[in-house]
Parts: C-alpha cells; structure tokens; sequence
C-alpha cells in the first residue's frame, strides 16, 4: 500500500510525548497573506487515529535478518550467524520481545521506536555537522531577477513565517498519501472528511485508498534548537518568540518577524531588515562563536555551560529560541560541486548547525535548507521545503522593483555580543582547527546520467529505485571486488510516531545480477541479464513495501537491543557477533527523495570508508551525489556508477555489454 512513500535518509527527534502543533490562530484579524494556505480539514485531523507502528514477529525479524546477511558473508561466516540467530530467538531474543509487546502495550500513544530512536540521536556525542545534518538545495526561481541575494533571502523568510502561521492556526493541509488522487483528493472528499471525528478519520481516508502521515514533527521546525548537554542533548522548543536569526559573516543579527499581535512584519520592513544587515561592513570575528556548535557534543555542553556563566545566557537564548535562522554568505555558487561544500558545512563561521534547520542564500541567491537530524526525518523538511519554494515562487511578497521601508532598521536589529575570555577564545580556535582539518578529508562529486529516467524504466517494468540501487552494487564491486553492507532510509510516516526503517538493497539477487554484468558479461545474453534485473527488481520492491509497513528487521533489533540496556541485561550474542556488526557498519549509505524543488542534496558518509550517496531519479535522468573521505575515492565510484547505468541500459536495449 505505502510501498512508494518517500524513501528518506533520517534520523531522529526528541522527547517521544512532545507537544504536537498548536492548532490555533496567532491572530484574529489577519488577511490572506498571512497564510499559505486555508485548509477546510484541520492539520492534525487525522493524528489521533493513526494506526500504530507494528512490532514484526520474532521469527519475521530472524528471517529478514538472515536474508540481507546472506551475499555479505562466506558459508561458513553465515552458519555461525545461523546459529546466533537461532540462540537468540528460541531464548533471550524471545523473552525481550514478549517484554517489548507488553512495553509498547502500555504505550499506545506513541510508536516503539520513537524513544530508543530519539536517545540514539541525543546520546551521540560526535559532532552534528557532517556526522548527521544533510542538505537539500533549492532550484534557482524560474524568474531569474528574483534571484537577486536581498529579494530571495526576503521572499523565502516571509514564505517560511507564512508556513508557520499556517501549520500552528491549523489550516496547513494534513500530509496525505493517495493512491487514488482522482478520488480522495478533492474538494468533495475533504469537506465530507472534516465532520469525521478525529478519532475515526483515519478510517475513512483509508476507504478511498488515501493514507494521512504523522506530523508530530512538524512543530520542531520553529523555534527549535539542539542543545549540547552531558550525556545527552535536549530538544527546545519556545513558541512565544517571535525574532529571526540571521547569520553574516559570522556575526549574529536579530530582528522581530511578528508583531505583538503575531501578524507578519511587513515585506517592506523585512527587507530594509535584511539590506542593513548586508550592508554590515564589520569584519569576521577573530573567534566566530558557531565555530562551537562544531565541536564534539561534550565539549560543546562544557563550553555553553561556561559561556552562560559568563554573561552569555540572554544572547544564546535569543540564539536558541529565533523563529529559524537564515544564514546569509557572502560569495556565489561556482558549480555543483561547491554548492554542496557551502550547504554540507561550509567554512564553519556562518552557520548555527545545533538550529532545527538554517535556511542558507549565497550572494548569487541559490539557496538551501541544512537541517538538524535529531528532532525529525526528511518527510517534514520536504514539506516545508516544496511550500516555501512554491509560495516564494507563485506568490512572492516582494518584487526586483520593491522598495525597503523607511524605517530605523539600526533600532530594530540588534546585533549579539558575547563576552569571550581568553579560554574561550582557544577553545573556539581549536574546535576551528579540528572542523578545518575534518572538512579538507571530504571529497564530493555529482553526475547526471542523461541516458533516460523514470519514465523509461517503468516502461520496461523496472523500479527505478531498484536500478539505482543495483548500479551502486555494481559500482562497488567493480572498484572493490566486493558486496558491502548497504543502507537506504524508508519512511514509516504512516504510522503513529513512526520514524523510518532501513531498506537493504544488497540481496543475493543484486549480488548475482552485479557479478554477471562486471565479471562475466560475455556469458549472458541481454535477455539473461534482462532477468536477472526484473528479479531485483521485484525483489526491491518486496523490500520497500515491508520496510513502508514497518516489516523491516534494523528497528526491530535496534529496539531489542535498547530494551536489553536499559534493563541491565548482558548484550546477547547475536550483537557480539562480528556479521552484526558489519551489517551495521554501513559503507554504502544511501538516500533519494522526489521533489521538482529540490536542486541536489547530500550528506557526508557514515562511516570513516564509506561512501555518502544522495540520488535522485528524474523523469528523463538520473542524478548522484557522493561523498567520500580518504581511502575511498567518490569521483572513481561515480565513474563506476555511470558504468553500470550504461551496462543497465544497453542491456535493456539489447546491446551487448562491454568489458
């Protein structure tokens, strides 16, 4: 049913009982523009009636488990896992999971997986930057003089206050799946579907093939930051603030974005806001202070605590509490390439990485959203990010002929100081020199296959997920000789607090089909290798549906494994077990998303000799972002990449393949 949701690379958020958007209006007496827009079925209409993430049978669990092991290991190798699976089910595995059936039982306001996920995210003590924040950058605005730095940094602030004054007055459309468009969504459905109680409508959505997502998320958009604490961080969030922060040059501005009244400021104002800030002439700091929030999360929590005891509380808390912070750079975009450096990490000064998202415009206008992992997964930053792209776009509240207000704009910005000892001062130089020295590591590279796309893959029956994913498979295997562990993120936003569960693309049908195409090409026929690419890709496709449904095994272990700490249990075998291990050392760690908004995206492997790929298959192509650090070489796996996309497609075409 939800086999085609978005498949996301995620990670997770904070406390699992957090409040959910306040459905209210800000203001009573607002007029149109103040809203994206007007939905007659409220926001969160259908939450209370989500179905619950599922907990997969024991037995599922092993068996899914031992599959994905299976082209990752020797016979021998994968005996011994046998043998740890079949311990663990038949005992400690079947008392945790009695235990996990009951917990979740009394837990029915939540998922499973939503607590362990969360304290995986917060307990993380490596820094955010390049471990877990990923980047998705915008199109440029079809008009090309609207692309104009002040005009795009003005129209896409305003576009995102329109986006939160929608979500919290509750007129934002729910997110909803549908199958059926034709059918469910209409204006007919929708006006029948609001005088559903919230507690059944769920069930009539379900009736018409339509299926609404959780957005419990979606309130950690604004407002919200990360802090670093000992231990384990803390997700806040402060509704009652109505200023934006913005980033220049490493300096930090703040500016209200809300009236009293919590109306938006006018265009106008926003704007001669925005022009005084850039038209600051103070140098970079000696000592950025954002150079902290890419430090080691420990260290970072020792440093706050004494910057907040040095007379710093009030200007972090402003810092913490803006609407969102919108980080304006000072240089244009050069290629691809360096797009994907600037919004990935850039050089560290103009960037508060801890923020639930920065909104990012070079001097040339391309933009970009970078976003914080922990407080929710990629379905809620794409919503926001296609709403912001189209209301910026469609209905833009200024133009290139608009003129900024005439107002004190040195009155209503307020530029932060903090007070740094000399300590502080070589603490944010070191956490520099480690951030330099990390970054200079990272290679990425970007490829656009133009040979075809979707709509060409569909036409051969193929999923065009599963032909990505095979082509990776060979790539590896024609640079390394090998098949490795290899991740992609599905969403499981169908259900109640549902987060995302792991697809493994690397089955003993890639594995075949891979070795027949790089190591013996000659000894199949197209129509040979034809086969075994439909039965990988009917294969992927099994998987994505189980894992969309929450039939994966990744959670399900992770939760049993979380379960066994957490009541002082000796880890069981199966986790010591070296196979465990590797499976989870994810060399390949793989993310798509769909969307006509969206540029590129990325994020930086996972693992110190992994490889970070961001993909994207188009209509007519197909596009690639990887990352690698030393020992692992991106341009060369993206050479290999687009060797087997050619293979795969002269295959499907019926020409032999070459060598």
């Amino acid at each position: 049913m939800v086999a085609r949701l978005l498949l996301l690379r995620a990670r997770p958020r904070g406390p699992a009982g957090g409040p959910g958007p306040v459905c209210r209006r800000l203001s009573a007496g607002s007029g149109p523009r103040e809203y994206l827009q007007r939905s007659i079925v409220p926001t969160m209409h259908f939450q209370d009636s989500l179905p619950r993430l599922p907990i997969p049978k024991l037995e599922d669990t092993i068996k899914r488990y031992l599959r994905a092991q299976k082209p990752l290991l020797d016979d021998g190798q994968f005996r011994k896992t046998e043998q740890f699976c079949k311990s663990f089910e038949n005992g400690i595995g079947k008392e945790l999971h009695e235990q996990l059936v009951a917990q979740d039982k009394q837990n029915k306001h939540t998922s499973y997986i939503s607590g362990p996920w969360f304290d995986m995210y917060l307990t993380a003590r490596d820094p955010v930057v390049l471990n877990f924040n990923p980047f998705m950058a915008f199109n440029p605005d079809p008009k090309s003089e609207y692309n104009d730095q002040l005009i795009r940094a003005t129209n896409m602030t305003i576009s995102a206050i329109r986006f939160l004054k929608t979500l919290r007055a509750g007129l934002l459309e729910p997110e909803v799946f549908h199958l059926n468009p034709a059918k469910s969504d209409t204006d007919t459905f929708k006006r029948l579907i609001r005088f559903v109680p919230s507690s059944l409508s769920w069930y009539g959505a379900y009736l018409v093939n339509a299926y609404p997502l959780d957005m419990s998320q979606y309130f950690r958009l604004f407002n919200s930051t990360r802090l670093p604490r000992p231990v384990r961080d803390e997700l806040v969030t402060d509704e009652s603030a109505r200023h934006l922060l913005v980033l220049r040059k490493g300096h930090f501005y703040v500016f209200d974005v809300l009236d009293q009244d919590g109306n938006i400021v006018s265009a106008s104002e926003i704007q001669a806001h925005l022009k005084y800030i850039l038209s600051d002439s103070s140098a970079t700091p000696d000592f950025p202070l954002a150079y902290l929030t890419t430090e080691n999360r420990d260290v970072w929590a020792e440093l706050r605590e004494r910057l907040v005891s040095g007379g710093n509380e009030e200007a972090l808390r402003k810092v913490d509490s803006a609407v969102f912070c919108l980080c304006l750079d000072d240089f244009p975009i050069k290629d691809l390439v360096h797009l994907s450096h600037t919004m990935l990490h850039s050089d560290g000064t103009n960037r508060w990485f801890d923020k639930s998202f920065n909104l990012i415009l070079a001097k040339d206008g391309t933009a970009a959203v970078h976003f914080e992992h922990a407080w929710g997964d990629g379905v809620a930053v794409l919503r926001f990010f296609n709403e912001v792209f189209k209301d910026s776009t469609q209905a833009p509240a200024i133009t290139p002929q608009s003129q900024p207000a005439h107002t004190d704009s040195s009155a209503a910005v307020r530029r932060l100081n903090f007070k740094l000892d000399d300590a502080m001062k070589a603490s944010i130089g070191a956490a520099k020199d480690k951030f330099d020295a990390i970054v200079k590591t990272l290679t990425i590279d970007f490829i656009q296959f133009q040979r075809g796309g979707k709509e060409f893959l569909k036409n051969q029956k193929l999923s065009p997920d599963a032909v990505a994913q095979l082509a990776f498979q060979m790539a590896f295997l024609r640079q390394y000789g090998r098949t490795v562990a290899t991740y992609e993120s599905c969403s499981t936003a169908a259900f109640k607090h549902g987060r995302t569960e792991a697809i493994r693309p690397a089955s003993i049908f890639t594995k075949k089909c891979s070795e027949a195409f790089v190591r013996e090409p000659s000894r199949h026929s197209a129509g040979e290798l034809c086969q075994m690419m439909a039965e990988c890709s009917t294969y992927h496709g099994q998987l994505t549906k189980e894992a969309a449904m929450g039939q994966g095994f990744d959670r399900h272990l992770f939760a049993l494994r979380y379960l066994a700490a957490a009541k002082g249990i000796a880890l069981p075998e199966l986790y010591l077990d070296p196979a465990y291990r590797q499976i989870n050392h994810n060399i390949l760690s793989t993310s798509t998303l769909s969307s006509s908004t969206v540029n590129i995206g990325g994020f930086a492997p996972v693992v110190p000799d992994g490889f970070g790929i961001g993909y994207a298959v188009h209509d007519k192509w197909i596009g690639c972002n990887v990352s690698s650090y030393p020992g692992r070489n991106a341009r060369e796996f993206l050479q290999c990449v687009e060797k087997a996309l050619e293979d795969i497609f002269d295959a499907i075409e019926g020409k032999r393949i070459k060598t």
